[in-house]
């Protein structure tokens, strides 16, 4: 079963999966931007609180880009600096946006195109995935950091 819940803050709806032990493997999507990193964090705050009581764990980050800078390497730098791993970099296409106007998924509306590859590619990797966390969250102080590190400012 697949929960979808919106991370900008880490609420009663995110946390009563967890709680519940309803939960065992997260997957957090986030993207190069400041906010989206800030949300993934405090989610992972969550899952630290219920890991020893709800046996969850995190399974890892998967980027939806933004075609932030240096996007890659600073999701590859926050996952590891969590503790856990880049499950993959599914970058930005326009196709997204041609199949959500009919109605579809990228890989129902046109299973040809490269896009409906990368989500494919995201599925084998969560399915084959090990590496199960208790994450290990940042400071505000140390997100920033690394935020300034990958090129958030010049």
């Amino acid at each position: 079963m697949f929960y979808d819940v919106l991370g900008d803050v880490v609420c009663g709806g995110f946390a009563m999966p967890i709680r519940e032990g309803k939960a065992q493997e997260i997957y957090i999507v986030a993207s190069g931007e400041m906010m989206a990193l800030y949300a993934a964090n405090n989610i992972s705050k969550g899952v630290q609180k219920f890991a020893n009581t709800g046996g969850v764990r995190l399974g890892g980050i998967i980027c939806n880009s933004r075609k932030v800078d240096n996007e890659l390497e600073l999701l590859t730098a926050f996952a590891k600096e969590l503790g856990s791993q880049l499950i993959h970099f599914v970058p930005r296409d326009n196709m997204v946006q041609r199949a959500e106007i009919n109605k579809k998924t990228v890989i129902d509306f046109d299973p040809t195109q490269p896009q409906a590859d990368e989500y494919r590619t995201l599925a084998k990797n969560i399915d084959g995935n090990d590496m199960f966390v208790i994450p290990k969250p940042m400071t505000q102080d140390r997100l920033e950091e690394l935020l300034m590190a990958h090129g958030i400012l010049d």
